[in-house]
């Protein structure tokens, strides 16, 4: 399954939800697309939707989702990466009328280019291919989350090895 979420900024992401429907429609995606949709007027007819679900019930579905597929909002992107899911983000645009300016083109790219950890597609085009080769990506990826005790460790043992270095 896979889960989109456009957040609940109330201007409305109806590019992503409207070529999402299209991807299920040509057959591009084959496996069951569930959408909330928030503001966005277009309604899908090729997926499953609903406008809002309560945050128990995003849970769930992000963490049943194969695949899950957000705007750029923060919230969105990081519930799935506190399951352990590596999200597709596609930023909304100011261009397009989505939101008041490019912070999330802006904070998408950043997050992906420091901590290695979402998939940032902003040319809608490029959407079906990720979706298609999904696994792939994902599977070529180091994700750049650790635990604090995970660095703590590594820090240390390179402080313990430094010392015994010297007495060699």
């Amino acid at each position: 399954m896979i889960f989109v979420t456009v957040g609940t900024h109330e201007q409305p992401f109806n590019r992503l939800v409207e070529y999402i429907d299209g991807l299920k429609k040509d057959g591009t995606i084959t496996e069951e697309v569930i959408i909330q949709t928030g503001y966005s007027t277009y309604e899908p007819k090729y997926c499953k939707w609903q406008e809002l679900f309560p945050y128990q019930e995003m849970i769930k579905l992000v963490d049943e989702a194969r695949i899950i597929i957000t705007h750029g909002g923060p919230s969105s992107f990081i519930m799935p990466l506190q399951i352990g899911k590596t999200p597709i983000v596609v930023p909304r645009r100011h261009e397009f009328n989505e939101h008041v300016n490019d912070h999330q083109v802006s904070f998408s790219k950043a997050v992906a280019e420091r901590m290695g950890t979402i998939i940032v597609v902003e040319d809608m085009d490029k959407l079906g291919e990720t979706i298609t080769h999904y696994d792939e990506i994902i599977s070529g990826m180091e994700s750049g989350l650790k635990s604090n005790n995970e660095l703590f460790n590594e820090e240390l043992e390179k402080i313990v090895n430094e010392m015994f270095e010297g007495r060699k």
